[in-house]
């Protein structure tokens, strides 16, 4: 007799986000079923992963992540057409770390530089984000956005600290937005209201619930994103039906699990592939936990994730 899975009855879905322009475009999102759950409905969409760039030579990754870069990594620019050209790359995501205070301190009209460099050497939609120092993203991303008017990126991250800037640049440069907040539904909400509020379209919007790796507070995430999901798709809140992004490769890469020599902890192994696996992991955790949008550094795990995503997109 033929096996039947139940099915359940969602009343919402998940908005669709376009990103890129002409015919260089990325869609994700859009599915009215929870994660890979083909054989209850529509899912229009495979998750998509982009690659992560920064503006300065990535010093503090480890040498394993540095590695498969180390030849264009000194420049932006370089960076970015490799990863198109060469590793295929459906998105890029140039992360503007030499602007953070600690770092370079570079001025926001040095990063509208960067940004408009890298815009005009590669034809994928680029994520633009900051460095996570809400003081300074506010007037970075600002600029970053003006930047790269009317090609239709995503900037992040705006957290309540500085989102009425940030939202604000967004929509006046015709870009989508990433929402961050502190792996809380309730602050999650919270935020995608206020920043709708400001007359930001929620059709632009994309969620960062907040990430974080294997073996540090990963189920925690898990289980905020996966309440943010069924808020979605269960209880049709419209303020919880944006995509979600997982910011992997930020995360993952500065763990113990990544970063601890053979030499010091020899029965953990290889430390190339340790680091690998354990982007790789975190990464299909997030998928399986909403996420249909990822951040990632390493070629040789994002492989293995499109490999995980190909065989349930088929199946």
């Amino acid at each position: 007799m033929a096996f039947t899975p139940s099915k359940e009855t969602y009343t919402g879905k998940v908005n669709s986000v376009t990103i890129g322009i002409d015919e260089s475009t990325v869609t994700f999102g859009g599915e009215h079923v929870l994660p890979f759950h083909t054989f209850e409905g529509v899912v229009p969409h495979r998750p998509v992963i982009a690659y992560e760039i920064q503006d300065v030579p990535p010093d503090d990754w480890p040498e394993n992540v540095q590695k498969p870069f180390e030849t264009v990594s000194h420049d932006p620019v370089t960076w970015a057409k490799f990863c198109q050209d060469v590793l295929k790359a459906k998105i890029i995501a140039l992360r503007l770390k030499g602007t953070h205070p600690d770092s370079k301190n570079r001025l926001p009209e040095d990063a509208a530089k960067t940004v408009k460099e890298v815009l005009s050497a590669i034809n994928v939609p680029v994520i633009i984000l900051g460095s996570n120092h809400t003081e300074k993203d506010a007037s970075v991303l600002v600029a970053a956005a003006e930047a790269a008017k009317n090609k239709n990126c995503i900037i992040g991250k705006a957290q309540e600290a500085n989102y009425k800037t940030i939202a604000a640049a967004a929509m006046a440069n015709n870009h989508k937005l990433i929402a961050m907040s502190e792996l809380d539904v309730n602050l999650c909400k919270q935020l995608n209201i206020l920043i709708t509020q400001l007359g930001f379209d929620r059709e632009k919007l994309i969620i960062d619930p907040m990430c974080s790796a294997l073996g540090y507070g990963l189920e925690y995430t898990y289980s905020v994103m996966e309440r943010i999901r069924f808020a979605a798709l269960m209880q049709n809140d419209l303020s919880m039906q944006a995509p979600m992004v997982g910011d992997i490769g930020l995360y993952v890469w500065k763990v113990k699990e990544t970063q601890a020599s053979e030499t010091d902890i020899p029965q953990w192994g290889s430390i190339e592939e340790r680091g690998i696996t354990w982007e790789a992991v975190t990464a299909i955790a997030l998928l399986f936990a909403g996420a249909e949008l990822l951040i990632m550094r390493h070629p040789r795990a994002v492989d293995a994730v499109e490999k995980v995503i190909d065989e349930f997109v088929e199946g």
